[in-house]
């Protein structure tokens, strides 16, 4: 019996330790972006048209809770230069669904017509009480329409940049630039209270932020058009999965500060200096792989939708959105259908590392035919595109220290920036206009170090000398059992794939 008793405080004891085993950042682990129930949501791009006479092109986005408890959604709108303008909050009962046309909230000033969302919803039969509903008190004042003042503020920042509520609230001339339509990202949290509080204010993730992936959301955009590209016609419509953001490890009170393995998280710059991993939401990747097509006989084109992260903190100036405006790029690489590459790089000597050309702002849409782009050379009509798009990093902000890979020049900072690009595909075929929308595909993660740097030059056709080539982040293969990889004389991988833990 007591040698029972000493086995079972053994196993007790060994599981008790590997609990405590941080989770794991190697490679394709815990930083790995997939569609699944998530913490935050993000919404990379919208675009609407501000006319508010007749309905133009829109953005659409919906919630669903998809556990049996009581949720908030808050719901906080930013303009393409990271600066944030509106938050609002959305009241989900067990299982409940949620839409949300954005021109109703950035034209009509209304949200979740006719009536909003609160407490008072009726439930479905399976809806539990309780859950991360803390109060349900302030959730019953959500405002389903929103003041005039507050629309026009909101209206004038997300197409001239001039952002003045007025109020109590600091102006700022500086939030956006300048467009004919509406243009942001808007992120979606899970919180434990209905408060106005914006993710740039320290008490956001001290009182309000959760940690329950319990979220999915898609969004559709409604008459879009092939940016840059001057084919005027617009196409029906577009959509894609949101952006599944899951916080890691899960669960816990707001405010709570539990150990993460992740090395920075989402919402890294925002975050209290005592505390900056806080929000445990996962970090997303600087480099990815994006399919193009442009020309034809169906005149195709192909829109590349891009959010980046900014520069700016906590409690920045007005001024400093200016930072989030024209970012650097790491290095951006077309290929044709035969291969042949065309690049913007970095400058060879620049003092900060990387002075890419061209920038991109915290959020954007634009064609592969534009000039952002390299130079497209021979009659292929399509290919794809390799994108670094780490703007460079910031020491004022991040939690880590540099993780770029020695002897690399794409980053001036402690890490790379974080970003994500959805593919927008365009094409009239026998007279029907179509789209189809998707996500390009990571090079890494989060957790992945800054990519080298292959093109040396504002613009260049040919690669440096002994640079490592472009590829998939993580380092080198694994070799199967009495087998090797070589080009030439450099090992291309190594270990085996014998498992070591049978």
């Amino acid at each position: 019996m007591k040698t029972a008793l000493l086995l079972v405080a053994s196993l007790l004891l060994c599981t008790s330790a590997w609990a405590a085993v941080p989770s794991s950042i190697n490679n394709d682990d815990s930083c790995d972006i997939k569609v699944g129930p998530a913490a935050t949501l993000l919404l990379p791009y919208f675009e609407v048209d501000p006319n508010p006479k007749v309905q133009g092109q829109t953005t659409l986005f919906t919630i669903t809770n998809v556990t049996r408890y009581p949720q908030i959604a808050h719901v906080t709108l930013w303009t393409d230069w990271a600066f944030p303008v509106l938050s609002f909050n959305l009241f989900l009962t067990g299982y409940d669904v949620q839409a949300i046309n954005l021109y109703d909230v950035i034209v009509r000033g209304v949200i979740a017509p006719p009536s909003g969302t609160t407490p008072a919803t009726t439930p479905g039969v399976l809806s539990a009480p309780g859950g991360n509903l803390r109060t349900a008190l302030d959730c019953a004042s959500n405002p389903s329409l929103l003041p005039a003042s507050l629309i026009n503020a909101l209206r004038s920042a997300l197409t001239t940049g001039v952002f003045n509520p007025g109020g109590a609230v600091k102006a700022c001339s500086t939030a956006g630039g300048v467009h004919a339509n509406a243009m942001g990202y808007a992120t979606i949290d899970v919180v434990a209270n209905c408060t106005n509080l914006l993710p740039t204010d320290p008490a956001y993730y001290t009182t309000d932020l959760l940690f329950d992936n319990v979220l999915i959301g898609d969004y559709q955009q409604i008459g879009a058009n092939p940016a840059g590209t001057g084919l005027r016609s617009t196409f029906d419509a577009a959509g894609n999965p949101m952006v599944h953001i899951r916080a890691t490890p899960e669960g816990g009170s707001a405010g709570s500060n539990v150990p993460t393995g992740l090395p920075y998280t989402f919402y890294d710059r925002y975050t209290p200096a005592f505390m900056r991993t806080i929000d445990r939401r996962q970090p997303l990747p600087s480099s990815f792989a994006a399919r193009y097509i442009q020309g034809g006989l169906g005149a195709l084109a192909t829109n590349l939708t891009i959010w980046r992260e900014g520069h700016d903190v906590s409690g920045a100036s007005c001024a400093s959105f200016l930072n989030n405006g024209p970012m650097d790029t790491g290095e951006l690489v077309r290929f044709d259908e035969h291969e042949n590459p065309s690049a913007y790089g970095c400058s060879v000597g620049s003092p900060e590392g990387c002075n890419s050309y061209p920038y991109l702002s915290a959020t954007s849409a634009t064609a592969s035919a534009s000039y952002v782009y390299p130079p497209f050379y021979g009659s292929d009509a399509g290919g794809w595109m390799y994108l670094n798009l780490n703007n460079g990093g910031d020491r004022r902000y991040s939690s880590q220290a540099n993780l770029a890979p020695t002897g690399s020049t794409t980053t001036a900072g402690p890490r790379p920036s974080q970003n994500w690009v959805t593919i927008s595909l365009f094409g009239t075929v026998a007279g029907s206009r179509m789209t189809a929308e998707m996500d390009a595909a990571p090079l890494g993660n989060g957790c992945s170090p800054a990519a080298f740097q292959l093109f040396e030059g504002i613009y260049s056709r040919s690669p440096a000398p002994g640079k490592p080539p472009l590829g998939p982040a993580g380092g080198v293969f694994v070799c199967p059992p009495g087998t090797t990889l070589t080009d030439g004389t450099t090992t291309l991988c190594a270990g085996t794939n014998v498992n070591p833990n049978p």
